[in-house]
């Protein structure tokens, strides 16, 4: 047996010759190792958990199915692999982590979706079960457990500035409610910016849509415009709200990239395909997957356990027309 182990965990142990016979022996037999059985000796994060989230309506989010995408490719590409699941929202959802946990369906957790005093992070540190988020959790002065996010106010700091290199002066801010930390931090990257470059950044330029929809979208867009008509460009939080924009800009007979800019936040699949093709901020979803799971199946992470990525700007014609 000890042999055997050798040959998959540690082959430099043994003779080149020995090493042949057992791994011929390994492939005709289609031998496969418990998983179980190592990850109780070994304490190493083979099978991971992640809980899918659903959104209102039923609606499809292909950004976080891009992330899906990579979150699986990485964890494939180190030999190990993701067991989906969904769970209720909060304490309601905590039964099913515990089962999954009970009957060792999981070694770990890969979380997102995070909230303020989310009952998973006590749970799983009670537990010693490995743990990392997919973002931070807003509102509390110290991080419950390790994260990896994107720099959400350096995307949109990012945005203002290309779009102040192109000559735009009066710069608008479609946000989501004030509930929302992300949208708060993405917010202040548009402020600080705007101060810095001596351009208005007061609320009445920044509107908080109810809903993060292209309907609310182009009604927010309407808002501001409305509001203050010499605004020459718009960030917006989110690709979808940014499409809103788009469909408003067009019934008022004004042509996105020319008379009003705009740029979006995430570089969905739709960015690419309207016209104008959208500009957008992109997050490094493989970057992002791969150091997930390098924190998560890391003993002893040389490196930080709070890692903070930064997004690229990707320019098509809403904002920079060719």
């Amino acid at each position: 047996m000890q042999t055997v182990s050798n040959a998959l965990n540690a082959p430099h142990r043994l003779r080149p010759d020995t090493l042949q016979r057992v791994t011929r022996s390994i492939e005709l037999l289609n031998y496969r190792p418990n998983r179980n059985a190592r990850s109780l000796r070994t304490s190493a994060v083979e099978l991971i958990g992640y809980c899918v989230p659903s959104w209102p309506h039923g609606q499809v989010h292909l950004v976080m199915d891009q992330f899906l995408h990579a979150l699986c490719t990485s964890a494939e590409s180190s030999g190990r692999h993701i067991l989906l699941f969904t769970a209720p929202v909060g304490v309601e959802g905590m039964p099913v982590y515990e089962d999954l946990h009970a009957r060792r369906l999981v070694d770990g957790f890969v979380l997102s979706q995070t909230e303020t005093h989310d009952p998973r992070h006590a749970w799983l540190k009670e537990q010693q079960i490995p743990f990392v988020s997919f973002g931070r959790v807003w509102e509390e002065s110290t991080q419950p457990g390790p994260w990896v996010d994107v720099d959400g106010a350096g995307g949109c700091a990012t945005a203002v500035q290309h779009l102040y290199d192109t000559g735009r002066r009066r710069i608008g801010f479609l946000s989501w409610p004030q509930t929302s930390g992300l949208a708060e931090n993405r917010l202040s990257g548009w402020r600080a910016r705007c101060g810095e470059l001596g351009l208005p950044n007061h609320d009445e330029l920044a509107v908080r849509c109810r809903a993060d929809t292209i309907d609310e979208g182009a009604r927010s867009t309407a808002e501001l415009l409305d509001a203050d008509p010499a605004i020459d460009a718009i960030v917006a939080i989110s690709d979808i709200l940014a499409l809103g924009a788009l469909r408003e800009l067009g019934r008022r007979g004004l042509v996105a990239g020319v008379d009003v800019a705009v740029t979006g936040f995430d570089d969905s699949p739709l960015a690419s395909v309207v016209s104008p093709a959208l500009t957008s901020i992109r997050q490094p979803m493989d970057e992002i997957a791969g150091e997930l799971i390098d924190i998560l199946t890391t003993p002893d992470p040389k490196g930080p356990t709070e890692r903070l990525l930064q997004p690229e700007l990707v320019v098509r014609g809403s904002s920079a027309p060719g």
